[in-house]
């Protein structure tokens, strides 16, 4: 446990955010949003690429058509992710970029778990 309170012991005994400001040692709350796997490895992958096909993504992350596109959605809608659709002849091709604000938004994310890892370790 760290030495500020930053964490607390939840009733099933693992470690919870405490609610105290975030200027008095708090590890902040992760960006639930990215938290998800899938929606962490989408950002993740994407931070790493220019740019991957819905097809890219599917594969790196083994998952299913559905499951990728209602994750990717969320992301977009969040405007963490931008889509472009087109087409390769006559086959639709969508595109996934992570846009300045996923950037930022996976950052912060890294850097509470950093955070956390840290609080961890004392």
């Amino acid at each position: 446990m760290a030495k500020h309170g930053a964490l607390r012991h939840s009733a099933h005994g693992s470690h919870a955010a405490a609610q105290a400001p975030e200027s008095a040692g708090r590890i902040p709350d992760f960006d639930r949003l990215i938290h998800e796997r899938i929606r962490l490895g989408i950002v993740s992958a994407l931070a790493a690429n220019p740019s991957l096909t819905f097809n890219d993504l599917k594969r790196l992350l083994q998952t299913t058509d559905g499951n990728l596109s209602v994750h990717a959605r969320k992301l977009e809608e969040a405007k963490y992710i931008a889509c472009t659709k087109s087409f390769e002849g006559r086959v639709p091709k969508t595109e996934y970029a992570l846009t300045p604000a996923g950037r930022k938004a996976l950052e912060k994310y890294l850097d509470h778990m950093e955070a956390l890892i840290e609080a961890m370790k004392r």
